[in-house]
This record gives structure tokens, sequence and C-alpha cells, in this order.
């Protein structure tokens, strides 16, 4: 049975084409109206919550940083990094995720919020998760990969998982890989998210939040955890970050992509999710989430092919990972 369980109360009744450079297989863009705007203007006074909306759980309980994660091997018989790209060909690049096709149209309107009522935060929230359980749920079914949803803990004040003590200064929300567990602090995102009080901007963190999941079910979590744990240096152990949080970013977009009609998503909630992603995105002297161009880029990316294929960021050229 699905848990969801909050630290404080007891469980609730109701429960790129040619142009990005990117792999071949990532296909074509949908035709999208002209005239189109995917910059967004990221709003200065908010910079001191740039990294409050999610980190995943290699990210910040990182070696040396805190408790980690209790991870096994990966999935299938591990082969030898390329030597010369320094990443593994097996599990990260060549993942049936890749193979599974786009992901079906959803209907999934968008369920009313008040962001300053935490209860309307929360029912907010399961109801928008149901809808992440239906959508990958069926997808990753239908291509013929074993699929669990996620454990939900929805937090008012600190607690305990087994990837670490919650909350940690600048940090709103993280998938622990261990329990399969999706925390979210359900005020504390929307003081990430700058108060917000458009919907489309909370279903893309939680939507980035899922995509970690989505890793953990496919076997790309735990191959990227021991590539991380084992490279050499910060630098490099940062880039492998990006690279996974950037996946969660189009994998985000590609479930927006797949609710686009019934949510929906128009122009100005499509801003709003550029306008969040760029926020969350790296400052000052962090830089394990991309840049927030490369931050709004590969979200647009998965909002337009609605396709896991196009969400390999472990074979994109480094520039777009920076």
């Amino acid at each position: 049975m699905r848990g969801r369980n909050n630290a404080t109360e007891p469980v609730r009744k109701r429960s790129l084409g040619s142009e990005y450079m990117l792999p071949g297989r990532a296909g074509r863009a949908r035709p999208r109206p002209l005239g189109v705007g995917v910059s967004v203007v990221v709003v200065m006074g908010l910079a001191s919550v740039a990294l409050a909306g999610f980190v995943s759980v290699a990210s910040l309980f990182g070696t040396g940083s805190g408790p980690a994660p209790a991870t096994g091997p990966p999935t299938g018989p591990s082969e030898q990094a390329d030597p010369d790209q320094g990443r593994p060909r097996d599990v990260l690049t060549t993942n049936a995720l890749y193979l599974s096709g786009e992901l079906r149209s959803v209907a999934c309107p968008a369920p009313e919020m008040e962001v300053g009522d935490p209860r309307s935060m929360e029912d907010f929230l399961h109801e928008v998760t149901d809808c992440l359980d239906q959508a990958w749920g069926e997808h990753l079914t239908a291509a013929g990969l074993e699929f669990e949803p996620p454990n939900r803990v929805y937090w008012y004040s600190s607690g305990q998982s087994p990837c670490g003590t919650y909350p940690v200064e600048g940090l709103s929300a993280f998938y622990c890989h261990a329990n399969k567990g999706l925390y979210l602090g359900v005020e504390d995102i929307v003081a990430g998210s700058g108060h917000s009080d458009r919907t489309a901007a909370y279903t893309f963190l939680l939507g980035h939040e899922y995509g970690h999941h989505v890793q953990g079910e496919t076997g790309i979590l735990s191959q990227y955890q021991e590539m991380r744990s084992g490279s050499n240096g910060e630098e490099s152990r940062d880039e492998w970050s990006r690279r996974s949080e950037l996946q969660a970013n189009c994998l985000s977009g590609v479930f927006l992509g797949a609710v686009e009609n019934s949510f929906p998503i128009g122009e100005a909630e499509r801003e709003e999710v550029l306008r969040d992603a760029a926020l969350r995105a790296d400052r000052g002297d962090t830089h394990t989430h991309g840049s927030p161009a490369n931050g709004r880029l590969w979200t647009s990316h998965g909002m337009d092919r609605r396709d896991p294929a196009a969400c390999n960021t472990w074979e994109a050229e480094e520039e777009l990972v920076d």
C-alpha cells in the first residue's frame, strides 16, 4: 500500500532538434505556435532562495556532507566506463526508458490551491502526485519496466529520513532512493517558489522530484550514484550531479507536455515553469544543478518532445550540462 505520511500529522484518509546538439534519438520537436517565448526574466530578489526547490539525495547527502543513502549495485551486469568519455555505456546511456516512446496524454486538470493554506497545498500535491503515479506507472509498465509508486512524506517541521535529517537550509524537497521517498516541505516549497500563485510552478517542482523516482525505478539512479561516488574530485562529482538534475528537469517537462491540454499548460503556464526552472538553478559557488539557461533548456525540451529519449543528459555535450 502506498504511504502518504506527514512528519507531524497522522495519515490522511483522502488520501532540443539539431539546434540543441542533443542525441539523434531525441526526435523532432512537436509543432508549436509561432512567437513562443522561452526565455524568462529571473527576479533577482529571489536569488537567495534559488536552490530552495529541489536537490537529489546524491547531491545533498554526498560524500563528506552527511549520511549517504543506502544504495545497491546497478541493475543488470555492470560495464566498464568509456575511457574516452569517462561515462558508462550501459544503464545511463542505453536504458530501456529511452525506447519507451512518448508519454501519452493524461487527463489531469490543475487542482485548486490556496498558497497560504498548508492543507490546501498538501491536497494539491497529493492530487498531482496521483496523476504522476498514473502517467509514469502506466508508461513504464507498458514498456515492460517494473514500477512501484513512491512513498509520500510531506513535512511541516524537522524529521529523519534514511538519507538524513530534514529540512536542510535552502532545501524544500528531495527524493530519497533508499526508501523510495518523495519528501516535500509543504510550506517551504511555497517560499522556494517566491509564493507564486501559479499551479504550474509547483507541478514542475513535484515532477522534478518524481523524475528522480523514475530514474530510480529504471536503474539510472543507482548507476549514477555509483559513478559519482567513484569519480575523482569535486568538479567531476558536480558534473555527475548536474547531469542527473537536468535529466530530472527534462522528465518533469515530459510530464508537463503530457498534461498540456487538460491542465492546461498555455503560454503563461509555460513561462512560469521555465521561470521556476531558472530560479532553482545554480547560484553562487554551487554548481550541482546547472545554469539557469540549461535548466530552462532541458525543461523546455522535455515539454516539447514528451519523450524520455529526449532526456539522455549523460551523452549531451558538456556545454549543455554546465
